[in-house]
């Protein structure tokens, strides 16, 4: 298969449909935590605000300033993130790194509509932006934790 034939196939139609119905993209007027991460090779941001009740999220905003497929990626965690704890966060982010890098499945329910991007396993260049949202919750959810702790 020729590389424009990947791309082609990368950037389904699917992933164009969640690209451009991305959820609660309003910032919250205040939030108990935001992080905002950025995709170093191709400058993508994702910031994500949360409201935590018993280390659940129970609001969600983000502002998404990435490519398609973080776009895509963002929509997905966006329409799951609401009730969802650390551990299920940081599984969500564990299990998409590993599809994406040792071609391991995807990641299990709530997150299992992150498999429509497993074509991006063969472009490690895209790697970090479809990250960027799980990695944006994770350290938010992390530091609420932290400060919950201390």
């Amino acid at each position: 298969m020729s590389s424009e034939t990947d791309l082609i196939n990368l950037y389904s139609s699917r992933i164009l449909a969640l690209a451009a119905d991305i959820p609660h993209l309003d910032r919250l007027d205040a939030p108990d935590v935001t992080a905002k991460k950025r995709a170093p090779l191709c400058g993508s941001t994702v910031t994500v605000d949360l409201k935590l009740d018993n280390g659940r999220v129970v609001e969600f905003g983000q502002d998404v300033k990435a490519c398609a497929l973080g776009q895509a990626s963002a929509s997905i965690v966006g329409r799951n993130i609401i009730g969802r704890s650390l551990a299920e966060v940081q599984t969500a982010r564990d299990e998409l790194k590993a599809m994406l890098t040792d071609d391991k499945p995807a990641p299990k329910a709530p997150f299992g509509d992150l498999e429509v991007l497993m074509p991006a396993r063969e472009f490690k260049n895209r790697h970090a932006s479809i990250l960027l949202c799980l990695d944006a919750c994770l350290d938010a959810m992390t530091q609420a934790d932290t400060e919950n702790s201390a």
